[in-house]
């Protein structure tokens, strides 16, 4: 209806119809308009330029700032970096606002976000990172040392120091270009003359709060898509970053973040997707999509507690998809990874805790006695991490990963890896459960593989333990271990056992499925295990030794029910161990 009403003249016979305007009827009825409830200055809400005239000025914290108002071509060919920088500026001394991007490309090198400014890229608008290296700037206020996870450099496209209230939207991109920042020769310079670490992030945080990116495309960064440290309340929503120009190419990167959320976002890389590196805190992951060459879930240092990642597709994760390494000090507990798809990996868990070993490229391996480092820090823990519903294929020949000009290498421990707990040198592994979990492994494990005891007593990248001794599951130095409802097979005849347990104590194997091999030594091999209760095992093929029990300090082991019809033999001893150790019932 109008906001008008009506008033008649004339008689009641003849009357003419006149229409009072809303300040009209206010006044009519005894409303003051100077000065009462409603004032000739109040705003309407959407009014535009009209409100800003009315206040007396500009509309303080909601206005839009346009950026080709601030002299930008967007040609993709002139620099736009003080163009972008003016407007945030602006924008920030108003008390914040929307610097709008619009349709163009914009050619930006180093720009600073400002508190309470929202930055959006409109569909057809881009920020095109300079392919030249003097656009860009360190930024000098983020510390590069204190903390080992602080080491990365400290330059980026677009980045925030001890700010609040920051929104980068899209639905538009940012483009980093960052082949140009990629030597195709060693030794010689990129042709944007930045190179290691002084490659630009597409995004940079350091101890900002209330943070949040949605809704755009991250494509070829130089370094790490975004980095965020030392920062709260941060989310990252409907994302989409695709980075496989150069190495190192982080997706997410986060250093002792707290209350973080990650959703619907999906992440190609070439490095860690998404790692948690220090003390993150209250963070969950859900409803993504990653793919990289190196680990997604990528854990160190600090101390990260109250995690949780649901409902996500890892496909193509050469280099361990959930990688916990952990140096004295290191505390990792209450976490859980439940509901994945893991398609196409190598890994596909690691924990690996203890002293750093200095690494060795290409080796594969270190010296069994390679010395510990000196620290006087507590040993590292692990503590309460519970995996469940995981199902997927576990590739033992990788290939090249796709959508990438750059060589892939691979280490040979990253051929014939497996699920693997290891924890050296007074490190703590404790609470660790794996629930419904159904892995498919590419096989190809040899005798040679199987017959490797002694595993080197350091903690580093998964693959410098060389080859695992068994296909599926490997276990030392850890405690309160729990597989319920596994299933482990292999596509390919594997010599390996498929679960290893070495100095283990309190662990629980209900209802576990084990492919095995009627050439390996066993299907599964115990050393010095302590307390195990072993309930309803299924061997799903023939083997010549159900359990192997090695090591003199092997005790109360109990295997109880199960169908292990395909064993010739169901338990041996070797190495020092008792026939009472086991004890079978229902068998």
């Amino acid at each position: 209806m109008s906001n008008e009403i009506f008033r008649g003249s004339g008689s009641p016979k003849r009357r003419s119809i006149e229409f009072l305007t809303r300040r009209e009827t206010l006044s009519a009825l005894g409303i003051s308009l100077g000065g009462g409830l409603i004032g000739a200055a109040s705003p309407v809400p959407g009014g535009g330029e009209e409100n800003r005239r009315a206040v007396g000025g500009p509309a303080r914290g909601i206005r839009d700032f346009d950026l080709r108002d601030f002299g930008a071509k967007g040609d993709g060919l002139a620099n736009d970096t003080h163009a972008l920088q003016a407007a945030i500026d602006a924008c920030a001394a108003e008390g914040g606002g929307v610097v709008v991007v619009p349709a163009g490309t914009y050619l930006i090198g180093s720009v600073e976000l400002k508190s309470n400014v929202t930055l959006r890229i409109s569909a057809s608008g881009k920020l095109l990172g300079s392919a030249n290296g003097h656009d860009y700037h360190a930024v000098d206020a983020i510390p590069l040392h204190g903390d080992a996870t602080l080491e990365d450099g400290n330059w980026a496209l677009l980045y925030a120091v001890e700010a609040k209230n920051i929104t980068i939207e899209g639905p538009g991109t940012i483009d980093g270009q960052g082949a140009q920042f990629h030597s195709a020769v060693r030794g010689t310079p990129p042709p944007s003359g930045l190179g290691g670490n002084k490659r630009p992030y597409h995004l940079l945080f350091y101890r900002c709060e209330n943070l949040r990116v949605r809704d755009m495309n991250l494509l070829d960064c130089a370094y790490h898509s975004i980095r965020v440290i030392q920062s709260k309340r941060v989310h990252m929503d409907g994302i989409y970053i695709h980075s496989r120009v150069n190495s190192n190419n982080d997706g997410f990167h986060f250093i002792s973040a707290e209350h973080v959320t990650i959703s619907n976002c999906t992440v190609l890389s070439l490095d860690d997707a998404c790692a948690l590196f220090g003390s993150c805190r209250n963070v969950t992951v859900t409803n993504s999509f990653f793919s990289t060459r190196w680990s997604v879930f990528r854990f160190g240092g600090g101390k990260a507690s109250n995690i949780a990642v649901s409902n996500c597709v890892l496909h193509q994760v050469y280099g361990c998809p959930i990688k916990f390494h952990g140096t004295p000090g290191s505390v990792f507990e209450n976490m859980t990874f439940s509901d994945l798809v893991l398609d196409d990996v190598t890994g596909p868990i690691h924990f690996s805790l203890g002293p750093h070993s200095p690494r060795r490229h290409g080796s594969g391996s270190v010296p069994v006695d390679a010395a510990p480092d000196e620290s006087h820090e507590p040993p590292a823990v692990v503590r309460g991490i519970a995996f469940s519903n995981i199902h997927g294929t576990v590739n033992t020949n990788p290939g090249p990963i796709e959508e990438t000009a750059l060589t892939n290498h691979y280490n040979p421990g990253e051929l014939h890896s497996c699920i693997a707990l290891s924890a050296v040198h007074g490190a703590v592994i404790e609470r660790v459960s794996f629930e419904d979990i159904h892995l498919v492994f590419g096989g190809g494990g040899t005798a040679e593989d199987a017959g490797r005891r002694e595993l080197p007593e350091i903690a580093g990248e998964y693959f410098m333990l060389g080859p695992m001794p068994a296909y599926g599951f490997y276990a030392r130095n850890s405690s309160s271990i729990t597989l319920s409802n596994v299933r482990f097979e292999t596509a390919t005849p594997d010599l390996r056992p498929s679960v290893i347990l070495d100095r283990v104590n309190d662990a629980i194997l209900s209802g576990i499925s084990v492919q095995a091999n009627s050439d390996a030594e066993s299907a599964m091999r115990f050393t010095n295990a302590q307390q195990v209760l072993v309930t309803s095992p299924r061997l799903l093929r023939d083997a010549r030794i159900f359990l192997q029990v090695e090591g003199e300090e092997s005790r109360r082991i109990v295997v109880d029910g199960g169908d292990l019809a395909n064993a010739v033999e169901l338990f041996a001893y070797r190495n020092g161990a008792h026939s009472s150790a086991v004890q079978s019932a229902r068998l």
